[in-house]
């Protein structure tokens, strides 16, 4: 490949991409990554403490980086046995080309509370090659100079729009410039940020699912080397005073909920906080919660707030633990979605659902941030825009065990049935679900109605078509005829209901159309999900 002719924003021999992370105790060390052109062999850091002239130096590992577009060199440094709570400056480079002198804070030994800020889908994708990252600059630094006590960044994901193109990080990091090599920058793999479009341009190419390659390559030194065998750039975990944060990529989810498992039996700090872009309980109305869930669930729900991205909106859930939705933090998870934070578009049009306690569309041109602030008992999240508008703020108390302000789980009276977190209001019209003999029925060819599938009712039964699949159901019958033949039922049809309705068992929805389905006994809701459809609108001739 020839890269004798640089592209813009490409790689030179004074370092760029400069940005600092935790990789060790926030307290007595702080690491620092940066890039040069493929021609400087050696870099180290130097490191004094305010107030002096005496530099330390750290000499950095270093490992060629070829991109796809050109070949540089990644250098690490981890300035380690400095002093708790005090400002340091440093520069990078070698003899000949170094930057210029940046400085941060480390962390104390102790602290009553301390603060950071989220963002996520900060993305660009045009143009392409050159993707403008400053007005995120600008609405990010606006909003670390309104508030300098927050520590770091935690990102949520799609840091980029397609991270196997060198340009997309070229043009990230000329977005942060100014602000991570002050402030460390923690970030989560986003399905974006993975491999992308293989073929961007032309929409060919799986967006995850596979080794994130220039994330690895370009981020091995940054951040703690304690994720699951094989995966241990994408995730990670890290610990700031009374908080344990866990960094979850997006691939191997068996193998990371295993390791996730594992460390946070182990873990031993009053707060459990974690990342994974995508959004567990969803706002999309087409979406579904199957990209690594349920297979993620033990090692998730053993978390106080799960962070995502993804859908370009802001929601915030109940506490959640299988299925079932609480008041009290100590009974589940909080999974906190935290919107757009570079004036994108939204990227799924999302609707409430039962599982939210808060939401918000992210429909206007804006940036959204969340700034947490962490105590012994509290954590205060407030999520803002640009403008300074507040979309949502809520305290978890653990001391007292509860989430202010106020928000009830629903139990319901009549057992409901939901369609994608949306009540169909089926319920309510007499047409609840049954049990009977420890099986679930429901008349479904009433939730097919509403949600807009092929519903064909003769005397004594019923034709259901939904993804791609037609099944018949037959009154007192326990044997359904599909396109691929007999589907035996745990029960046989009957008819019920205050309209008389042909009730099916629900778990026939599984072998019959491919979907699954949960009761939630708390609640008293039966819930039916289906993968994300993302079937486009036909033009109209």
């Amino acid at each position: 490949m020839d890269f004798s002719c640089k592209p813009e924003r490409g790689s030179k021999s004074t370092p760029d991409h400069i940005f600092i992370s935790f990789n060790g105790d926030p307290a007595t060390s702080m690491n620092v990554t940066w890039r040069t052109s493929v021609d400087i062999k050696e870099g180290y850091a130097l490191c004094r403490e305010d107030k002096t002239e005496d530099y330390k130096r750290y000499d950095a590992t270093t490992d060629v980086f070829e991109s796809d577009i050109d070949i540089s060199n990644m250098f690490w440094s981890n300035m380690t046995g400095l002093k708790p709570d005090t400002k340091y400056f440093y520069t990078v480079g070698n003899d000949e080309y170094r930057s210029e002198e940046f400085y941060f804070t480390t962390a104390p030994k102790e602290a009553k509370s301390f603060k950071f800020i989220c963002v996520s889908d900060q993305q660009k994708g045009e143009p392409f090659d050159l993707p403008d990252y400053s007005a995120f600059h600008d609405a990010l630094k606006a909003q670390l100079d309104s508030d300098p006590d927050i520590k770091f960044i935690y990102t949520g994901g799609d840091n980029t729009d397609c991270g196997q193109h060198e340009q997309q990080w070229n043009g990230a990091f000329e977005g942060l410039k100014g602000i991570v090599e002050y402030i460390p920058f923690m970030m989560t793999l986003g399905n974006h940020d993975n491999r992308g479009f293989k073929d961007y341009k032309n929409g060919i190419g799986r967006y995850y699912s596979e080794p994130a390659e220039f994330f690895g390559k370009q981020f091995k030194g940054s951040y703690p080397f304690n994720g699951p065998k094989g995966w241990e750039t994408e995730n990670y975990t890290f610990d700031y005073l009374n908080t344990h944060f866990a960094v979850l990529g997006v691939n191997a989810p068996e193998e990371v909920n295993e390791w996730l498992v594992n460390d946070l039996k182990k873990c031993d700090k009053r707060w459990k906080f974690g990342s994974y872009h995508f959004p567990i309980y969803y706002a999309g109305p087409e979406l579904s919660n199957d990209d690594a869930y349920p297979m993620m669930r033990e090692g998730m729900e053993m978390l106080d707030v799960l962070f995502s991205g993804h859908e370009h909106n802001f929601s915030r859930s109940f506490p959640i633990k299988n299925e079932e939705i609480f008041d009290k933090p100590s009974e589940g998870t909080v999974h906190y979605e935290l919107g757009n934070s570079d004036f994108n578009p939204p990227g799924t049009m999302t609707v409430k659902k039962f599982w939210h306690a808060a939401h918000f569309p992210q429909s206007e041109f804006v940036s959204a941030f969340a700034v947490v602030e962490v105590s012994e008992d509290k954590a205060i999240f407030t999520t803002r825009l640009n403008d300074g508008r507040i979309v949502d703020q809520c305290i978890i108390d653990k001391k007292n065990d509860v989430i202010l302000p106020y928000a009830l789980a629903p139990k319901f009276r009549r057992t409901r049935l939901f369609y994608k977190g949306v009540d169909l209001g089926i319920s309510e019209k007499g047409n609840s679900p049954e049990l009977k003999d420890g099986i679930w029925f429901a008349p479904l060819a009433v939730m097919f109605a509403a949600i807009g599938a092929e519903v064909i009712k003769e005397k004594g039964k019923v034709t259901l078509g939904i993804y791609g699949h037609k099944v018949t159901f037959t009154e007192n019958s326990d044997v359904a005829v599909g396109e691929k033949g007999e589907i035996k039922l745990p029960a046989p049809v009957y008819r019920g209901g205050d309209t008389a309705q042909l009730y099916i068992p629900v778990e026939a929805v599984v072998p019959a159309f491919g979907m699954k389905w949960a009761y939630a006994k708390r609640n008293n809701f039966i819930t039916v999900e289906h993968a994300s459809e993302a079937i486009p609108f036909t033009e109209q001739p």
